[in-house]
């Protein structure tokens, strides 16, 4: 499993949503889920972003297909980032 970590902003249409349905947040998790993607960890961030999400998936090919179907809906812009825990890091440099 590949680790990643997706900074989301809402747009209009995504802020007009989740201020009418709050757990829509909680939907879209699921929705992944379902998509063979498993949510660790997620936060509200206060500044450049609205959301920091840290997945783990199967392939880039997967996470990619889920990004575009999140993107496609028009309620968030995305950057996704592939990330690797230190210790794995460490150790490939051994």
């Amino acid at each position: 499993m590949a680790r990643y970590v997706i900074l989301s902003d809402l747009t209009d249409e995504g802020a007009k949503t989740l201020k009418k349905n709050p757990d829509r947040v909680k939907e879209v998790n699921t929705e992944l889920k379902n998509m063979g993607i498993d949510v660790l960890d997620q936060y509200i961030v206060l500044g450049d972003f609205d959301f920091l999400t840290i997945v783990d998936c199967e392939s880039e090919k997967m996470i990619l297909k889920a990004i575009v179907e999140q993107l496609s809906r028009g309620s968030i812009k995305t950057r996704t980032y592939r990330i690797i825990p230190v210790n794995q890091f460490i150790e490939s440099l051994k």
